[in-house]
């Protein structure tokens, strides 16, 4: 462990990244405050911006997409992978020396703990930004976008990686 630390304090990428994802964080829980809040969405239910997109308040008690939802057992599995996933994210993070890879890292860590902090305080993630008008059958929030753009990040570094060690 005292190899991780010393690799991670001396990592570029884990000394912004742990501060960026906590951001990431801090954004998904402010836009849902202004949403629950300030907007009034739970009440209003849906509010039709464009033909392309809308707000429209989701109280979603499962993983993403509604999948898996069901009571406090849910909850509790739910809240463990997630804490899991980003602990483990964490200390890649503090070894990692690729772009992608890191920004990949950050931002679902930051995606999973703004998550996290719903589904511990209410029991539920809240989501609102509805793309239905593009056919996007699904409803989400800031959180989730971090996740799947930190997941492309992923993608993206390992397709790049393997191109560089197949080159030998």
């Amino acid at each position: 462990m005292d190899d991780w630390a010393a690799s991670a304090k001396a990592n570029a990428w884990f000394r912004w990244g742990v501060p960026a994802a906590a951001l990431v964080a801090i954004l998904d829980q402010l836009s849902k405050y202004w949403i629950v809040h300030v907007v009034e969405l739970p009440a209003k239910r849906k509010i039709e911006i464009s033909s392309v997109f809308d707000l429209t308040y989701v109280e979603n008690r499962g993983a993403s997409f509604g999948l898996g939802a069901g009571g406090l057992p849910s909850r509790i599995i739910l809240s463990t992978i997630s804490i899991a996933v980003a602990a483990a994210l964490l200390i890649w993070l503090g070894r990692l020396r690729r772009r992608f890879a890191a920004a990949g890292a950050i931002l679902i860590i930051g995606g999973a703990l703004g998550n996290l902090y719903d589904r511990i305080a209410y029991g539920y993630v809240v989501d609102f930004l509805d793309f239905s008008g593009l056919y996007f059958p699904w409803v989400f929030n800031v959180a989730d976008a971090a996740i799947n753009v930190g997941v492309g990040c992923l993608i993206v570094d390992a397709l790049a990686h393997k191109s560089e060690t197949t080159k030998d």
